[in-house]
């Protein structure tokens, strides 16, 4: 067992200094969209990097998913109009640049597309979605391409969920006509599908409200982007909130990779200010939903009630099937963390050395999920049942000992969980 373990801590040692050859801002600098965080279109950050075979004598025969819906228009109009109404205001008073009347151009030739659009899927995260069903079938057809396979699809009641499990279900059906897909969306479902936080969870977040936006301020520095913007930096600075407007603009910016559009506004941003702007939201969600201490440390615990319903219905399962779940990133990302998949579930107590460790753009991108593919001797053959995680579909390890990455032995990892969740609810 010792050498099993020694094994199983080389294995993160090796990952973590891989994770370590670059930094956030190097990434950042190669890859601008990963600045947007939560916005991240899925697509864009797909490995070409093969799976493991199955371990000799293995088949796959159930996988357990949680996925977030693909790509979406920002939630509130605000979002939008507010960016519009400061450069108008600007405009009429003659303090744009060409830049500024430029970008005020683009964000009124996108605007209307926004009206009734508030919050839905995109036709990037359609696409999104008929990809991972696709690949899906490519990587585990002993399940998917099994006759008459029952594939246990359920949502959260919010339409660009539904839509995004609709996607799914669409190649997994072409791919297998006998496949019997069974859909759900209820309101009986959200306890674990879409879970509420506890009062308990609630007074943890309140600890970190302050750090959250001493970070935000210290990190937003728009002087340089209010000269691009403004001919007259004095009036931009008394008559609007530039901070504000600052972070509003890179929200449409990164988020403009969600549409099918030529418009864009990335380039507006050096990288040093795209690098800033995401470690406010790289520290904000790791306050809200990450292992961070000052938060206890118990943030990842908001979705007990999913990690329940993954084990519970993984004890039922007796022959080849999926179970398919949809919803969303407050969901996906802390769940990582629960289930402390590569570094996810890292404690860390400087938040400035935090990208060093926990990158949000690794963890939930838009359409972003958490497989675990569950293997079983073949008919004839002796041994336990396996489980292999995968977060964004790479292989990520798990937080028990094992000879045989990504393979873990399933009673290991069930052990490991349960207790996990039995000290939160006894209140350590």
């Amino acid at each position: 067992m010792k050498k099993v373990f020694l094994l199983a801590m080389a294995f993160a040692s090796l990952l973590q200094a891989a994770q370590a050859q670059s930094s956030a801002r190097e990434e950042i600098a190669q890859n601008p969209y990963l600045s947007g965080s939560n916005y991240l279109d899925y697509d864009r950050q797909l490995s070409d990097k093969k799976l493991s075979p199955a371990p000799k004598g293995y088949e796959p025969y159930y996988l357990s998913h949680y996925g977030r819906h693909g790509s979406r228009w920002l939630l509130n109009d605000h979002d939008y109009s507010d960016l519009i109404s400061d450069l108008l205001k600007a405009q009429q008073q003659g303090k744009l640049t060409q830049q500024g009347i430029s970008t005020l151009e683009k964000l009124e030739r996108f605007y209307p597309t926004t009206v009734k659009r508030l919050g839905d899927l995109t036709t990037v995260g359609e696409r999104q979605h008929h990809g991972i069903g696709r690949r899906m079938v490519q990587n585990f057809p002993e399940i998917f391409r099994s006759k008459n396979v029952p594939i246990d699809a359920r949502s959260t009641v919010v339409p660009r969920c539904i839509l995004s499990m609709m996607a799914e279900c669409e190649e997994l059906s072409a791919a297998n006509p006998s496949a019997r897909i069974h859909n759900d969306v209820s309101e009986s479902l959200q306890y674990y599908l879409n879970q509420k936080w506890s009062q308990r969870l609630r007074d943890a977040s309140k600890k970190g409200h302050k750090t959250r936006l001493e970070y935000t301020q210290k990190l937003t520095h728009p002087e340089r982007l209010v000269s691009v913007l403004f001919n007259d930096r004095q009036w931009a600075a008394d008559s609007l909130d530039t901070s504000r407007l600052m972070r509003k603009l890179f929200d449409v910016a990164t988020n403009m990779q969600s549409h099918d559009t030529d418009i864009e506004l990335l380039s507006l941003f050096t990288t040093d200010e795209l690098y800033d702007q995401w470690r406010i939201r790289n520290i904000g969600w790791y306050l809200d939903y990450g292992a961070a201490p000052l938060t206890d440390g118990i943030m990842p615990f908001s979705q007990q009630n999913l990690l329940k319903n993954i084990i519970e219905t993984a004890d039922t399962v007796k022959q080849v099937q999926a179970t398919l779940r949809f919803g969303h990133e407050v969901c996906v990302m802390p769940l990582a963390c629960l289930l402390e998949l590569d570094q996810c579930g890292k404690p860390v107590d400087n938040l400035d050395l935090l990208d060093q460790t926990w990158r949000n753009y690794r963890i939930y991108p838009m359409a972003c999920n958490i497989q675990l593919i569950f293997y079983r001797p073949k008919k004839g053959k002796a041994g336990h049942v396996l489980v292999k995680a995968m977060l964004n579909e790479r292989e990520a390890s798990l937080p028990v000992a094992t000879d045989n990455w990504p393979y873990y032995r399933w009673q290991d990892v069930r052990k490991y969980y349960v207790e996990k969740l039995q000290r939160f609810e006894d209140g350590h």
